[in-house]
């Protein structure tokens, strides 16, 4: 299944979302940390719930318009920040603004990070969504001041999984979120050639 959007201006911030939906969002999130995306079912996260399949059923259909729902919600926290990137009229504050902000939001998503990032099902539903890959390349076109290519591509991923990796690694999961802020905010600071 392809998923596609209809809008071509579609906001993340702009979408909003039911109680109800929120619900099923938080319940899912938390169950794809633990079993990844193959191993959640839409029972159970009727089950973490308290409520049938069917109330599920109503809030999504299917397990892929959960993650992209909750892709829609992540982007969202990054996008007000990126507009105020794009709008600055020096690029390396805006970049140093944007990576700041970056690694603010992965600190502070913690616990959401876990969710296997590199989960297969998850990366084919990204790859898909067209507002997510415009959003993506719009991101890193701000952060990396480098047009669309395959050298982009190869910064943006090295970056980001800079940032991902570092918060969920096994290694610093006794280091708490200030020592991590301070020391990632340096090191990614570096890979970039920002001030520090």
């Amino acid at each position: 299944m392809s998923v596609t959007s209809t809008q071509d201006d579609l906001k993340f911030s702009e979408i909003t979302r039911t109680a109800a939906q929120t619900r099923v969002l938080d319940a899912a999130l938390k169950l794809i940390a633990e079993h990844g995306v193959s191993g959640t079912s839409l029972q159970m996260i009727a089950d973490e719930m308290g409520v049938t399949k069917a109330a599920v059923y109503r809030q999504f259909k299917t397990k892929e318009e959960i993650i992209i729902a909750i892709t829609e919600r992540e982007m969202s926290k990054l996008e007000d920040v990126l507009e105020a990137a794009e709008a600055e009229g020096h690029p390396v504050r805006a970049r140093a603004v944007l990576l700041d902000r970056m690694v603010e939001q992965a600190i502070d998503r913690r616990d959401a990070f876990r969710v296997p990032m590199f989960d297969p099902v998850i990366i084919r539903l990204q790859a898909e969504y067209e507002p997510f890959q415009r959003f993506i390349e719009r991101l890193y076109a701000a952060l990396l001041g480098t047009e669309a290519g395959v050298e982009a591509r190869l910064h943006a991923a090295m970056l980001s999984s800079a940032i991902s990796v570092a918060v969920m690694h096994p290694l610093l999961a006794d280091v708490d979120g200030e020592t991590l802020r301070v020391q990632l905010k340096e090191m990614t600071r570096r890979m970039l050639g920002l001030p520090q």
